[in-house]
């Protein structure tokens, strides 16, 4: 692909919810969208995910090899374990003028790991950092670049209408940045979430929230935001905690002690522990923490 050239032909691995709103965007954009998932193969979640594929205009398919060959940009949106080996499987099938976006919430190291196995391959990669959730903006999600490539690829993406931004000529900083971030973000979460366990057990939720709403006007304490960033952890925190253990391994590899990660990362892990084993399954409809904590006491 040249750098600069709008790509037409885009393989998108990982048909979760970043890369399902994305390939879906993108393919109603009018580019021919291809996408792989491991979740394609036969199991539970094999007819919703083609499906779905089917409706977003997206040709699903059978394996890796088949989705990124011909693309000209290849969009790695997998879980945080994950994005080291979809690096390494897609190494052998890359070739020269492919640009390969990595947006996984994965730390510095882990980016640069996935650098070296792709440019190996003979693409280009970039470096995506993704700052904010993917469903409500979409396509134009922010996202941070960096590494060699950044400033091409900030052109080119722009062309496709996603919301980008080139910050850094080395790959690892635009990843810093957002496992900084996450520090405060996921651990808002975690900390709500362990707030509201205690508080309804104290009968003393409604006043603790009014008095954060004091404390902190105009950001929805006593409307929306406790079930917000709790249903933030109830839908998403298998990977949310992955992604918070990225962090600690972020904070480590420069001396910082990840206490505050590290906690966030098993408050989010116990609760979607617990809800498994209690058989209770997120629903957006009619979702609330006092029902979702009222479901795992039964």
């Amino acid at each position: 692909m040249n750098a600069r050239a709008t790509p037409r032909r885009i393989a998108v691995i990982g048909f979760g919810e970043a890369g399902g709103i994305l390939g879906a965007d993108l393919a109603g954009g009018g580019a021919t969208v291809a996408t792989f998932d491991i979740l394609f193969a036969p199991g539970p979640a094999r007819e919703s995910l083609l499906a779905r594929a089917k409706s977003a205009g997206v040709r699903a398919a059978a394996t890796l090899t088949d989705a990124i060959d011909g693309a000209e940009l290849i969009i790695s949106a997998v879980t945080a374990s994950a994005s080291t080996q979809v690096a390494a499987d897609a190494r052998p099938w890359l070739r020269a003028g492919q640009t390969f976006l990595d947006l996984n919430s994965v730390s510095p190291a882990t980016k640069r790991e996935n650098a070296r196995l792709v440019e190996e391959g003979g693409a280009r990669y970039v470096e995506a950092a993704v700052m904010a959730p993917v469903p409500p903006q979409r396509l134009a999600v922010p996202i941070l670049l960096g590494g060699p490539h950044a400033v091409d690829a900030a052109e080119t993406l722009s062309g496709l209408g996603m919301n980008v931004t080139a910050v850094a000529g080395d790959v690892g900083t635009a990843s810093a940045i957002k496992m900084c971030r996450s520090i405060v973000i996921k651990g808002l979460e975690a900390l709500t979430l362990e707030c509201v366990m205690a508080a309804r057990e104290f009968g003393a939720a409604e006043q603790v929230f009014a008095s954060l709403e004091r404390t902190f006007p105009h950001m929805g304490w006593s409307t929306t935001l406790p079930d917000y960033l709790v249903g933030r952890v109830a839908e998403h925190g298998r990977r949310r905690a992955a992604e918070m253990r990225e962090v600690e391994r972020t904070l480590a590899s420069v001396g910082v002690t990840p206490v505050m990660a590290r906690a966030a990362a098993e408050r989010q892990q116990r609760l979607v522990d617990a809800m498994a084993a209690k058989g209770v399954v997120f629903a957006k409809h009619g979702y609330s923490w006092r029902t979702l904590l009222a479901q795992l006491d039964d």
